[in-house]
């Protein structure tokens, strides 16, 4: 056992010792020759790195050197705007400043050491060397491949802009940037994963956000010691108070609209390169059930869909669990000409009905599982040949009774009902313990399982946020719009949780 660990250890120690060179932060040389020695040493092995020799004026000439990565610069743009220019130049330059006047580069930026040099090229910005000068230029003609701005595909659109957030983080805070016009809006950049250097921003509007929830969030993601970050839910789960519990305490979307209407709440924002999906925080149990549209109609509309919304979240989560404690242990509450039904289409089922729920739920879920994960153009219609043809051959095979499927068909619609995927997977979740919980104590099993949720519920956090609230702790003026969705000019404060500068919801700011 000493070996090994003695063994580990040395190959740890050669590991780090190789990785030197990509660690030097050194100065670079005056000397082109020696500037381009140390470069190919640590892009060697790289086919993709395109390391092109220049002459710069006729006399004297000046040698250079230029250097990215071929996908990630602008290729039209090196040969219009820099390459053109330099060679059209007469005289060799004497400096930075008078390459600076030449190119016509608007985001030109002046760097003085290796470990820079890699960032910058990283981040797909052409460096460009100049011999006898010991610092070198790196121009901002990045050219990434993304996708058009398009409707969200996990948050569908009934009412508002059809538009979603896209895997390019400046297109994002562009989008952010159209509906919030003030210079009050900040965006805080920073990088974040060891070997991926993801940059990733946080947006507030100053005045509105508490500054303690910027710091908490800046704090956070700095502890964050990943190699590699790739999508805002890695950060997601690095940041959250509560690690263990199955509700989602930090809250996702796809939908600007939905991210700057936090915003405007006095809450704050996390948007990673590379990911669609943006970050709002703090989050409360309440945001996982609302929607956008429910404030783009009428307040009458939107308060109905909101409570329609509420009762079949509670079918969803204890539908199944109410069938099984009510025939299993309290028949009496079951009217005489339904309970004889129901004990007539169950006489030639083998299993109990807990059994007999838990597998018709779990084939549900696979089948669901089935239906996202295969190509768009067969899961549908997997799913639902799947379930009619397995449903139909389970009763008539007497594997489950036709009230089962029912009652599992009716949960399944009541979870499709809820608005945020995170959420409608927690209540997929805990369908099950509480299942066996009323298959166990009946309808104490539910009660017992619904007050150890809502205990809960009370305890969780979100950046110090009460999860519940407003309700616990109650806020009168905040409570107009959780079930229900009051008029929006009755809606005058904001959450208690903002800045001190405009706890009013007002118009001009």
């Amino acid at each position: 056992m000493l070996n090994w660990l003695r063994k580990n250890k040395r190959i740890d120690h050669s590991s780090s010792k190789n990785n030197t060179k990509y660690n030097d932060i050194k100065r670079l040389a005056r000397r082109l020759s020696e500037n381009e020695r140390i470069i190919r040493q640590v892009y060697a092995k790289s086919s993709d790195v395109v390391i092109k020799h220049l002459t710069l004026g006729k006399a004297p000439q000046i040698r250079a050197l230029l250097i990215y990565i071929a996908g990630t610069a602008d290729v039209a743009q090196i040969d219009e705007n820099v390459l053109k220019p330099l060679y059209l130049l007469k005289e060799g330059p004497s400096d930075l400043a008078s390459i600076k006047n030449t190119l016509s580069i608007p985001d030109i930026k002046e760097i003085g050491s290796f470990d820079t040099v890699y960032q910058e090229v990283s981040n797909g910005h052409p460096v460009l060397f100049i011999d006898r000068l010991p610092q070198a230029l790196s121009l901002g003609i990045s050219k990434w491949s993304t996708r058009q701005v398009e409707e969200s595909s996990t948050e569908f659109v009934i009412r508002g802009a059809k538009e979603g957030f896209i895997e390019s983080l400046e297109t994002n805070t562009s989008l952010v940037r159209k509906r919030i016009r003030t210079p009050r809006l900040k965006i805080e950049r920073m990088e974040i994963g060891r070997y991926t250097h993801t940059p990733m921003i946080i947006s507030y509007i100053d005045g509105l956000c508490d500054p303690d929830l910027v710091r908490e969030i800046v704090l956070r993601v700095r502890r964050i010691s990943e190699d590699g970050i790739y999508d805002s839910g890695m950060i997601q789960e690095y940041i959250q108070d509560v690690s263990w519990s199955p509700f989602p305490t930090v809250f996702s979307t796809e939908r600007p609209d939905t991210f700057c209407g936090a915003l405007v709440e006095g809450r704050a924002g996390i948007l990673v390169d590379g990911s669609p999906h943006a970050i709002v925080l703090p989050s409360t149990f309440f945001m996982f059930f609302s929607s956008p549209e429910d404030y783009y109609s009428g307040f009458i509309i939107g308060t109905a869909i909101r409570i329609l919304r509420t009762f079949y979240m509670m079918i969803a989560l204890l539908g199944p669990s109410i069938y099984v404690a009510v025939t299993t242990f309290h028949q009496e509450l079951i009217p005489t000409t339904l309970l004889i039904s129901i004990t007539q289409a169950h006489e030639q089922v083998p299993f109990p009905t807990v059994v007999e729920a838990l597998i018709m739920e779990i084939t549900f879920e696979a089948l669901r599982e089935a239906g996202i994960r295969l190509p768009r153009a067969v899961g549908p219609t997997i799913s639902i040949v799947g379930a009619l043809v397995i449903g139909q051959a389970a009763i008539q095979a007497s594997l489950v009774s036709p009230l089962m499927v029912i009652v599992v068909s009716i949960t399944a619609i009541a979870s499709f009902m809820i608005p945020h995927y995170e959420a409608s997977n927690t209540v997929r979740l805990l369908r099950f313990p509480i299942m066996i919980l009323a298959s166990t104590f009946g309808l104490l099993g539910i009660i017992f399982s619904f007050i150890v949720l809502l205990i809960h519920l009370s305890s969780l956090r979100s950046f110090g946020v009460p999860y519940l609230e407003p309700l616990a702790p109650f806020k009168k003026a905040s409570i107009i719009d959780t079930l229900v969705r009051g008029p929006l000019w009755t809606m005058k404060r904001r959450p208690h949780f903002t800045g001190s500068t405009w706890n009013r919801r007002r118009t001009g700011h």
